[in-house]
């Protein structure tokens, strides 16, 4: 090449070179340090404990609280954790907490213990079992709650001086909380692995607890808001009660191997949502995807025995979990410009840290059981694909984003100094053992416009908006309140990311793998989800699975008019179970892309779902919707449903 071509090459090279160096410093990129991070996580959980701290409290701000939990209520329920930044216990977030910190453990105890953390992490679980242990009393009892958001959310007071109200409810027969229980069980019988080994008759205390609880949920069905309804409010139960089920009886089969479990799991997919449900969603209300990866990691490792067909239904939920959310699937998870997925504005990073766990453990599952990629609408998503978009959302919270922040407090040099917590903001009972009233609180420290005195280390914040922006303001609860759920999930990625030293070396196994293999077997070893839907008729459902459904959806215009120089059309959707012997219930349906009014259908927590009027749809009935917008058809599919 000419000289004068090579100067412009140069030039060219050094300009994109210059180009990437301003974007690595706008988005704060660097080499993260995972095990400190994985440290921090860990630590955050002292912080929110209550009840009488050890000797060896490694987060010395925080004294004993609480210490009378339960005395009214006749039963002693110290312990536990304060779920986010208040002083309230709230079972159902709490038990998820703990469900979710130990199968974190069990996927990546090893990298833990590399990490010198492990021992950290069980005593997190512990402090939360030895509380579930207290909170069941009785078979049929189990207290789900410990004061109230009401009269707390009122008061803004360190839990050391604590006057709001300290009355603890409870489900039982006449007051059932299947969800509560069904997720308690969850935690007890997942952290019952957590110390078989090196605790085993406490280990076999949870596991009777366990199964006491999930065969008190399963028989006193009903969804414990309905109980508990202090707690509607700020844990509803919107899901319902049956991924809960779902949820205790996979683990307890992991716990035990005891086939009636799997029996429970394979036979009540369809009457309990998990084979109906396909949602991208994961956290501690909607457990669905968390049951599909358990189903399907009991399939992929060859434990299905004579349920490989209903397992192979619950896999192919997880499947189109993992697609939607790495951006290949027929319905994808939004991102916000900088790259995070994004659901919602009030605490979005729990649905991030929840999912990169998901996404993280199936990857492995599949790597580990040679069935190598995950076959979506837009392409197969290989597994060190999966693991490399895990890792990007992991360095976004860390500070890899546009406002160059890291949502972990105390990580990096620049994260929020006014996260939403009565302790941290407060001076410490240690520094200044005055007592804090409910107002004096309020109006000393809540409105304060400096830091907090209390570093809440480790917390993982809500996050920010749809478009990266975030404010770092006290009373912005939305965006700087942290909560236990947000950072279980997040130990076992950082664990993993931390015992790779950050790096993705599966990729090159994979390609290779991918390489020696002839295409028709790749083809027998993956399962597919169907190519993006035909418009504007449509039969089958935007996003459906390839194991026939139930449900058929037809789109179809039934008018056009022309107004302001705009076409307008209005579309009937016709939403039919072709079910021959089986009822539909609990139907949402997904809408995306609408531009216009809607009319026959309620928006609900996870979609749309049919009036009130219409609680199921019996075989070969019917309903219609329809909606009126000045461009091509919205997108329709099934999010979830069940068959009775």
């Amino acid at each position: 090449m000419a000289k004068i071509g090579g100067v412009h090459v140069a030039a060219t090279l050094l300009a994109i070179l210059a180009l990437a160096s301003m974007v690595k410093l706008a988005f704060g990129a660097g080499r993260h340090d995972y095990a400190m991070a994985l440290r921090k996580s860990i630590l955050y959980f002292q912080a929110q404990r209550s009840g009488a701290l050890p000797p060896d409290q490694s987060v010395t701000w925080r004294a004993s609280s609480g210490l009378f939990d339960g005395k009214a209520n006749g039963v002693d329920l110290v312990g536990g954790y304060y779920d986010a930044g208040d002083n309230v216990k709230f079972g159902l977030p709490m038990a998820f907490t703990v469900t979710m910190m130990s199968w974190s453990i069990l996927e990546y105890g090893k990298q833990m213990e590399a990490a010198g953390e492990l021992r950290n992490a069980m005593d997190a679980v512990k402090w939360g079992t030895d509380y579930f242990i207290k909170a069941h009393p009785e078979p049929e009892v189990l207290y789900g709650e410990v004061g109230d958001g009401d009269t707390d959310h009122s008061c803004w007071q360190r839990p050391e001086d604590m006057t709001t109200s300290r009355q603890a409810f409870r489900v039982d027969p006449q007051h059932p909380g299947s969800d509560l229980a069904g997720e308690t069980a969850a935690a007890m019988a997942a952290a019952s692995i957590v110390f078989r080994g090196t605790y085993p008759g406490y280990a076999n205390l949870l596991l009777v607890h366990s199964k006491q609880l999930f065969e008190f949920a399963d028989m006193y069905r009903g969804k414990y808001d309905a109980s508990i309804t202090v707690a509607r409010n700020y844990y509803g139960s919107f899901s319902g009660y049956g991924d809960e089920l779902l949820w205790a009886a996979a683990w307890l089969f992991e716990a035990t191997e005891d086939r009636l479990y799997l029996d429970y799991l394979a036979s009540n997919g369809d009457s309990l949502g998990g084979t109906g449900w396909s949602i991208n969603q994961f956290g501690w209300d909607v457990k669905y995807p968390g049951v599909q990866v358990l189903a399907a990691k009991f399939l992929l490792q060859g434990r299905a025995g004579e349920h490989a067909a209903a397992l192979q239904r619950y896999r192919q939920n997880a499947e189109f979990f993992v697609c939607s959310c790495v951006g290949k699937g027929a319905v994808n998870v939004p991102r916000t410009p900088g790259g995070m997925m994004y659901h919602q504005r009030w605490n979005n990073l729990q649905f991030v840290t929840s999912a990169s766990f998901l996404l993280t453990a199936y990857a492995d599952y599949a790597t580990a059981s040679g069935r190598g990629a995950v076959r979506c609408p837009a392409g197969a998503a290989q597994p060190f694909e999966i693991l490399k978009f895990v890792k990007s959302q992991v360095n976004y919270i860390l500070g890899d984003n546009p406002r160059a922040t890291s949502y972990m407090v105390g990580y990096g040099a620049s994260y929020p100094q006014q996260v939403h917590h009565r302790g941290a903001s407060i001076v410490s009972v240690k520094k200044d053992p005055s007592f804090v009233s409910c107002q004096e609180g309020y109006s000393s420290w809540y409105g304060r416009q400096a830091g907090n005195p209390n570093l809440l280390d480790g917390a993982i914040v809500g996050g920010p908006d749809e478009y990266d922006d975030f404010a770092d303001e006290r009373d912005n609860y939305e965006q700087t309140e942290a909560a236990t759920y947000n950072n279980a999930p997040l130990l076992g990625v950082l664990a993993r990311l931390a015992g790779s030293c950050g790096g993705l070396k599966e990729e090159e196994d994979d390609v290779k793998s991918l390489q020696d293999e002839p295409a028709a077997s790749l083809a027998n070893r993956t399962s597919s989800l169907p190519p993006a839907p035909a418009q504007p008729r449509h039969r089958g459902g935007y996003g459906a699975r390839h194991t026939p459904s139930p449900i058929e959806i037809e789109q179809n215009v039934t008018r056009t008019w022309a107004m302001r120089r705009r076409t307008y059309y209005r579309y009937s959707v016709t939403v039919t179970n072709r079910s021959q012997r089986k009822t539909v219930r609990e139907l949402h349906l997904g809408v995306s892309e609408l531009r216009g009014r809607l009319w026959g259908l309620d928006e609900a927590r996870y979609g749309y779902v049919p009036p009130k009027w219409l609680p199921a749809l019996r075989p070969g009935r019917s309903f219609r919707f329809v909606y009126v917008q000045p461009s091509q058809p919205a997108n329709v599919w099934v999010t979830g449903y069940k068959l009775v």
